[in-house]
């Protein structure tokens, strides 16, 4: 009934209310609407003049844009790019390791001098760190600490270096020993 008020003055007595019924896409009903007769076959119209859509990644592998670039993400975001930071340590604290290890890491937590505040691992073999050192902070993780993504540079600033060490000396900031 709604079909027949909506066309009312055309002459479409030659189409059925079923091929209307499949015929309700906008090419079908602007051929109605010029007066024209579509084709036996209401799907034929429907499929050959809808337009696909294109995905992003069709495009990009047809190279009609280039995908844009991908700004690089610091593993160490609060040095914000710079390899070293100096910071004021803030509070010395312990922390336990992840679940196979047992052990009592030393940690600082560190006022960088970008005003971020971060917790750094301490590495060696004892240390002098109390409230208020300056101390030079390095990005590098502890893998059996949750969370830890930075590490104290001994021997620079307040930070002593780590006493009686002879292997990896440079790690821990101690001097080549002098030959007697």
């Amino acid at each position: 009934m709604l079909l027949k008020n909506m066309f009312r003055g055309l002459n479409i007595t030659s189409l059925s209310t079923k091929a209307l019924s499949y015929n309700n896409s906008f090419r079908s009903f602007s051929m109605l609407l010029n007066k024209k007769q579509p084709s036996l076959n209401p799907f034929i119209n429907n499929f050959n003049t809808q337009k696909r859509l294109v995905t992003i990644n069709q495009m990009i592998r047809n190279n009609r844009f280039e995908r844009p670039d991908k700004k690089k993400k610091y593993r160490c975001k609060e040095l914000e790019g710079a390899p070293i930071r100096r910071g004021t340590v803030l509070k010395v604290m312990i922390m336990k390791p992840k679940k196979p290890n047992s052990a009592q890491r030393k940690v600082a937590k560190v006022k960088l001098s970008n005003g971020k505040v971060i917790l750094a691992y301490i590495g060696g073999e004892g240390h002098n760190l109390q409230e208020h050192h300056t101390v030079f902070v390095r990005g590098a993780i502890v893998r059996d600490l949750v969370g830890m993504k930075y590490k104290i540079i001994r021997g620079k600033g307040d930070a002593q270096p780590v006493v009686g060490r002879v292997k990896a000396r440079s790690k821990y900031g101690v001097k080549k020993p002098k030959k007697a």
